[in-house]
């Protein structure tokens, strides 16, 4: 049996869960190594000039993939002979996949971009900043719900199976929950909340939750 993959990742990082989903709904072997990036002990840079979780390591020494959407897409074309194929099928519905996968890990940045600024002392934060970054938030949830609506019934976005489009939305919106950005958003998007409900009711979204780490070093 080959070796796993190694996916280096952070216990509270929306971005490498939605890695994380595809490779078990595709029963492909990982092992998940953890870092704080911002430490100075991190081996982050070692692999990501960029110095940003996650990556992706290949047992053979092959060069890392980074950037969890480029890796959703490695993912896909990688295992695309292992179901389930997370795209839809078509150019059209792949590309649109890929347009949501993009979405929501704006929507992610954002909410990174936000939380750092509102740890810096009051003083120091710069409020239009913060409330340009809120805006990309409630965008991408409207077009969540946009999305959601626009299914039909279907049980997921764009058919009648999982994609990475349905993987990226749910880690977007646990994200938001996780932070506890928008609390009550649920009664403004009932259609969103019981779309991500029945997401994370699956064992590959309940397995891997977000869960906070303890940063002991100064970042900003």
């Amino acid at each position: 049996m080959s070796k796993p993959l190694t996916l280096i990742s952070a216990t509270p990082s929306a971005y490498a869960r939605m890695n994380r989903i595809a490779f078990s709904l595709k029963g492909i072997p990982f092992k998940v190594q953890n870092e704080i990036p911002w430490e100075s002990k991190t081996i982050t840079p070692q692999y990501n000039p960029l110095e940003k979780l996650p990556i992706l390591l290949f047992p053979d020494n092959r060069p890392p993939v980074y950037e969890s959407a480029h890796i959703q897409n490695y993912i896909v074309e990688k295992y695309a002979s292992v179901g389930p194929l997370l795209l839809p099928g078509d150019l059209d519905g792949n590309l649109l996949a890929k347009q949501i996968v993009a979405l929501s890990v704006g929507c992610m940045d954002a909410l990174v971009l936000s939380g750092w600024e509102m740890r810096r002392k009051k003083e120091q934060q710069s409020q239009k900043w913060i409330e340009r970054q809120i805006r990309k938030v409630d965008g991408s949830m409207r077009a969540f719900n946009d999305y959601v609506e626009a299914a039909n019934g279907r049980p997921y976005v764009l058919g009648k199976e999982i994609s990475i489009a349905d993987i990226g939305i749910a880690c977007a919106v646990g994200g938001i929950d996780f932070v506890g950005l928008r609390p009550g958003w649920q009664r403004q998007y009932p259609a969103l909340s019981e779309y991500c409900g029945r997401l994370d009711r699956l064992k590959e979204f309940q397995d891997t939750k977000p869960i906070m780490f303890n940063i002991t070093e100064q970042v900003v």
